[in-house]
C-alpha cells in the first residue's frame, strides 16, 4: 500500500490561520479520498509559516471495482421512459435485465464501475481541496484566478510504493505542476531538493532548518527561554497563547534575551507585558523576588554569526519607542488619578453605550444605585459599593486604556489607589469585568462581588428592556456570558440573594429611562415610588399596586389606563420572568457540565425560590443523591403512578380530589400504614424545607417508597365503592402534593 505526502508551499501564512488550515486539508483530502474508495491507515497535517503539510499511511492503491443494481420502469413502460434510464444507468437495452414482480415485468440493469488508480483519485482530490479551501480571507496574485490564503509557489504531491519509489500525482493548478521538491528555510537553506517519502522529507527540511511540528517547535522556544531566564535567575511569564503565536511565525525558533530599558522599569508589570506582547510579541521576563518586569525575549527566525546581537538591538530599539509611549500615557493618567479622576468620568458622559441605553455616565448612575440595593445581600459596605461602582469604570477614558484596552480594569485599580481610594473599591475596579470565561477565577471580595452583579444584571436588564435579546447562535452583546458571570458569582461565592426584586427594580430603572419623554410627571413621580417601593418589598406586583392605590387615596383620581404607568406596570412582570428563564437555561448548562442532570434541575426550579441559585443547587444536588439509591429510584415510580391514575381520575370526573383523604375510610392495613407514613413524612419534608435541610427532606420523601410500594399492591384504588375511591383518590392527592414539597418529580423523565 502506497504512502502519499502533500505539501502546499506559499509566502507566510498568518499564524492565527495555521492550526485550522491543518485541520481542513486533513479533513477535505481524507473525506473525499474516501468517498472515493480509496481508504487509509494514518493521517498527520502540520503546517510552517511557509507550508501545509500532508503524510497520509497505508492508501489503498486504486479504488475498488463496485457493481449497483439498479431498478428501471416496467417492460411496457413508455419509450422515452426507458430510454431515460438506459441513458442514467449507461448501458443499452441488451445489458437490461427482466424480472418478474407483482405489478409485472420489470427492467433492472447492474452498472459497475471500474476501480481507479490512487494518483488519477488523489489528483481530483487535491485539486477540488486547493481551489475550494475555506481560508477566512483569500487572495487572488498575477493573472490567474486561484485563490490562496498568499501567493501559491509550488505543490509536493507524491505517492511511495512498499520499495521506496516515488511517483509524482499528475497534477497541474493554474499552472502550478505537482512535484517531488520543496525549500527549506528562507534565509539559510534557500534552494530546491527532492523528497521521496515522508520520513525523507521531514529528515531534509531538519537540514534545512525548518522545524516542522508546530508542537515542537513552540517546545524548543519555551525551553530555551526558560533556560535562558533562569540563568539570570529570572522566570518566563507563561503565555500559552503567545507561544502557539510565536510558533506560528518562525520556521527554526532562536530565542533571544533582550534589555528593558532602565527608564521604564518602574512601569506597571502589565503595561509592559501588554506592550510587549500585543507588539513585539515578545515574552515578558520577571523577577521572582520583586514582581517586576525585567527584560524580554523575542524569537528569531534564524541564526546569525553575531548570535542575534543585531537582532535584539534592533528589537530594543523599536521596544523603547513603544515604551516611551507608555510611560507618558502613565505619568499623564497617574496626574489626573491623583485629582480624583474627575475629568474622566465628565467625559463618560459623552460615551454612547448604547444608542437606546444611553452612555456610559448614565449607565454607570444606575450600576451605582443597583450596587447600593445589593451590597447588604451580598454583605458589602453599600458606601463602599456605590463609590466602587462609580469609579470602575473611569479609567475607560484613560489615554493608556484607549492605547490598551485590554488592560481596562487593571489600570483602573492603580488609578483608584493613586486617587487614595480604599483598596477595597481599588479592587473592585479590576474585579468587576470577572468572570469574563469559564475558566476565569471569581473575586471573592464583597465590594467587588456586589459591583460585578450590578454591572452584569444592569447589561441583561438593559438589553432585555429594548428587546434585544440572544437569537440563536447570535448574541452580539455577550449576554450569555453575562448571565453565566452572574450564575458563577452568586454559586461561587454561595450567596444567598434573591436575585428578582434586583431585576424588577433594573427593568424599572431602564422602562422609566426609555418612557420618560412620553410620560407625564405624575406617572414617573409614581414609577420612582414603585422603585422605592421594591427596595423596602421586593416584590414587583404587590409594590406596584401598593403605589398606585396609593396614590389614588391621596389624589382621588384614577391614572389613565392606557398611559406609560400602566404600560410599564404591565411589561416588567413579563421581562422579568423571562429574563429568570433565560438564567435558568444558562444555569441548566452550567450545572450539567458538572455532572448535573437536567431534568433534576427542571425538578428544583419550579419550587419557591427560583431566584435563589445557592438554594436551587442543594436542592438539585440532595434530590440527585437520593436518585441514585434504590428507594428513590422507585419512589418516582410510585409517584408518577399515583400521579397518572390520580390525573386521569379528574380528567374523567371534571373534579379536583384535594379535599384530604379519611383514614377511618382505610380498610386495608396498608392503606392504614401509608396514612401514618404520609403524616410522619409531611411533617418531616416541612420541618426539614424550612431549615433548609434538603438531604433529610429528599431522604424522607424516599422513605415513602415502601408504604407507596404496598399501597399499590394491596389496594385497587378505583375500587367499585365510591366513597373508598374518592378516599383513595384523596390519598394520591396526598402523595403528590407531599413530595411535591421536596421536588417536582414529574419533571423527571424515566
Amino acid at each position: 500500500m502506497p504512502d502519499l505526502l502533500i505539501e502546499l508551499f506559499s509566502e507566510e501564512i498568518p499564524a492565527r490561520m495555521q492550526a485550522r488550515a491543518c485541520e481542513d486539508l486533513k479533513k477535505r483530502m481524507t473525506d473525499g479520498l474516501v468517498e472515493a474508495g480509496l481508504t487509509y491507515a494514518g493521517a498527520a497535517a502540520f503546517a510552517t509559516p511557509r507550508r501545509l503539510t500532508l503524510a497520509l499511511e497505508g492508501l489503498l492503491s486504486e479504488s475498488p471495482t463496485l457493481c449497483e443494481e439498479r431498478k428501471g420502469p416496467r417492460v411496457d413502460a413508455p419509450e422515452k421512459a426507458i430510454e431515460g434510464f438506459l441513458r442514467g444507468a449507461g448501458v443499452v437495452r441488451d445489458d437490461l435485465e427482466v424480472r418478474y414482480e407483482k405489478k409485472g415485468q420489470v427492467y433492472f440493469a447492474t452498472i459497475t464501475k471500474p476501480g481507479r488508480p490512487a494518483a488519477e483519485i488523489v489528483a481530483e482530490v487535491l485539486e477540488d481541496t486547493i481551489r475550494n479551501f475555506p481560508w477566512p480571507k483569500s487572495m487572488r496574485w498575477g493573472a490567474g484566478s486561484l485563490r490562496w490564503v498568499r501567493p501559491l509557489h509550488s505543490i509536493l504531491c507524491i505517492l511511495t510504493d512498499d520499495a521506496g519509489e516515488a511517483q509524482v500525482v499528475p497534477l497541474d493548478v493554474d499552472g502550478i505542476k505537482a512535484g517531488a521538491s520543496t525549500e527549506g528555510h528562507r534565509f539559510m537553506a534557500p534552494g530546491r531538493f527532492s523528497v521521496t517519502s515522508f520520513e525523507d522529507y521531514a529528515a531534509k527540511l531538519k537540514r534545512a532548518k525548518v522545524v516542522l511540528n508546530s508542537e515542537e517547535r513552540a517546545g524548543h522556544i519555551w525551553q530555551e527561554a526558560t533556560n535562558l531566564a533562569f540563568a539570570r535567575g529570572l522566570e518566563v511569564v507563561e503565555d500559552k497563547g503567545l507561544l502557539a503565536e510565536v510558533a506560528g511565525l518562525v520556521e527554526w525558533p532562536v530565542p533571544l534575551m533582550g534589555e528593558i530599558g532602565a527608564e521604564f522599569l518602574d512601569l506597571p508589570p502589565e503595561v509592559l507585558q501588554s506592550s510587549m506582547k500585543e507588539h513585539q510579541k515578545f515574552f515578558s521576563v520577571r523577577n521572582p523576588k520583586t514582581g517586576r518586569i525585567e527584560q524580554f525575549v523575542t524569537v528569531a527566525n534564524r541564526e546569525t554569526a553575531d548570535h542575534g546581537a543585531t537582532i535584539l538591538a534592533g528589537n530594543q530599539k523599536v521596544l523603547a519607542a513603544r515604551l516611551a509611549d507608555a510611560k507618558f500615557f502613565w505619568e499623564n493618567d497617574l496626574r489626573i488619578a491623583k485629582e480624583g479622576m474627575g475629568p474622566w468620568l465628565e467625559s463618560l458622559a459623552n460615551v454612547t453605550f448604547h444608542n437606546k441605553l444611553g452612555s456610559q455616565a448614565e449607565r454607570i448612575a444606575r450600576i451605582a444605585a443597583l450596587a447600593r440595593e445589593i451590597a447588604p445581600a451580598v454583605g458589602a459596605d453599600p458606601d463602599l459599593a456605590e463609590q466602587a461602582a462609580k469609579v470602575a469604570k473611569a479609567d475607560l477614558s484613560s489615554e493608556m486604556v484607549y492605547e490598551f484596552p485590554e488592560l481596562q480594569g487593571i489600570m483602573g485599580r492603580y488609578y483608584a489607589a493613586e486617587a487614595g481610594l480604599p483598596e477595597d473599591v481599588a479592587a473592585a475596579c479590576e474585579e468587576h469585568y470577572a468572570p469574563l470565561g469559564p475558566s476565569d477565577a471569581v473575586p471573592s471580595r464583597a465590594v467587588s462581588v456586589t459591583v460585578a452583579l450590578a454591572d452584569k444584571l444592569d447589561t441583561l436588564t438593559g438589553f432585555w428592556a429594548i428587546d434585544e435579546k440572544p437569537t440563536g447562535s447570535k448574541d452580539p452583546f455577550a449576554l450569555r456570558r453575562a448571565a453565566l458571570g452572574v450564575i458563577r458569582l452568586v454559586l461561587d461565592n454561595n450567596l444567598r440573594i434573591r436575585l428578582d426584586r434586583f431585576i424588577d427594580a433594573q427593568l424599572l430603572r431602564h422602562k422609566i429611562k426609555l418612557n420618560a419623554g412620553n410620560a407625564s410627571a405624575d406617572e414617573i413621580d409614581t414609577l420612582e415610588e414603585v422603585l422605592d417601593e421594591i427596595a423596602d418589598h421586593g416584590v414587583f406586583v404587590a409594590a406596584f399596586h401598593a403605589v398606585i392605590d396609593r396614590v389614588k387615596a391621596k389624589d382621588h383620581k384614577d391614572l389613565p389606563e392606557d398611559g406609560v404607568l400602566r404600560t410599564v406596570g404591565a411589561l416588567v412582570p413579563d421581562l422579568s420572568t423571562d429574563l429568570l428563564a433565560f438564567f435558568h437555561d444558562r444555569l441548566k448548562v452550567y450545572l450539567r457540565d458538572q455532572g448535573l442532570r437536567h431534568d433534576v434541575i427542571d425538578a428544583c426550579l419550579t419550587l419557591a425560590g427560583g431566584d435563589d441559585f445557592t438554594l436551587i443547587v442543594a436542592r438539585a444536588r440532595a434530590l440527585q443523591d437520593v436518585l441514585r439509591t434504590e428507594d428513590g429510584e422507585n419512589l418516582v415510580q410510585g409517584f408518577k403512578r399515583a400521579n397518572n391514575i390520580l390525573t386521569q381520575a379528574e380528567e374523567k370526573d371534571g373534579v379536583e380530589y384535594s379535599f384530604g383523604a379519611d383514614p377511618k375510610f382505610a380498610e386495608d392495613n396498608t392503606e392504614k400504614a401509608l396514612f401514618a407514613a404520609l403524616q410522619d413524612a409531611e411533617k418531616t419534608i416541612a420541618e426539614a424545607e424550612k431549615d433548609e435541610d434538603f438531604a433529610r427532606a429528599m431522604g424522607a420523601m424516599a422513605g415513602l417508597r415502601a408504604p407507596i410500594d404496598a399501597f399499590f399492591e394491596a389496594v385497587q384504588i378505583n375500587s367499585d365503592n365510591e366513597i373508598l375511591r374518592r378516599n383513595r383518590l384523596n390519598m394520591l392527592h396526598s402523595i403528590r402534593q407531599i413530595c411535591l414539597q421536596a421536588a417536582d418529580l414529574r419533571r423527571l423523565e424515566g
